[in-house]
């Protein structure tokens, strides 16, 4: 089974910093249907998101538990879903190290063996390069965008990375480079 993991903040939504409120959110243009065409062409959605809020306290997990409800709320009125929503409660100033903070793979791994996930065949998309490395480390194909952090973080990418302007472009990018018809 092969999926497409999403970074959140930058990716999915406009970058406001430890959102924790569902009327912050605000998706980046194109998105929703974006998800929806992978959705159509059989990838499974998965999002993958450091929220170091919580290591500092600045919310509760119920909050991000919320705003990823209403996020597939509203998804399906595109008739998407994300599958499922793994987030790295930690930050290393505040928790000490762990596994599953990107650029470490931990929640891609995490998703991918609960999941039924085959990593090779997955992609890897975000804003950030820490989000390219926690793709490439878990096997995962990787795309950065250039929403978000995306441009300050392109001239980090490493050679060969496909770089594109956002989610929707990445959308196109993956069905193609999987031959996936788009009808």
């Amino acid at each position: 089974m092969r999926a497409v993991f999403l970074d959140r903040d930058g990716t999915l939504n406009r970058e406001t910093g430890y959102l924790h409120d569902r009327e912050d959110w605000c998706w980046l243009p194109g998105v929703p249907q974006a998800l929806a065409r992978l959705c159509g062409r059989g990838y499974r959605l998965v999002v993958v998101s450091n929220q170091s809020g919580l290591a500092r306290g600045l919310y509760g997990r119920e909050a991000v538990d919320a705003v990823h409800r209403w996020v597939n709320k509203d998804l399906a009125r595109f008739d998407a879903v994300i599958e499922a929503f793994y987030y790295c409660p930690h930050h290393p100033e505040f928790s000490g190290e762990c596994s599953c903070r990107k650029p470490k793979p931990g929640l891609l791994l995490q998703a991918a063996e609960e999941l039924g996930l085959d990593c090779r065949e997955s992609w890897m998309t975000g804003d950030k390069i820490s989000d390219i490395l926690a793709g490439r480390a878990a096997g995962c194909r990787s795309i950065l965008l250039r929403t978000g952090y995306g441009r300050e973080a392109e001239a980090e990418a490493p050679e060969g990375l496909p770089v594109v302007d956002d989610l929707p472009a990445a959308a196109e990018y993956i069905i193609r480079a999987d031959g996936v018809e788009t009808a």
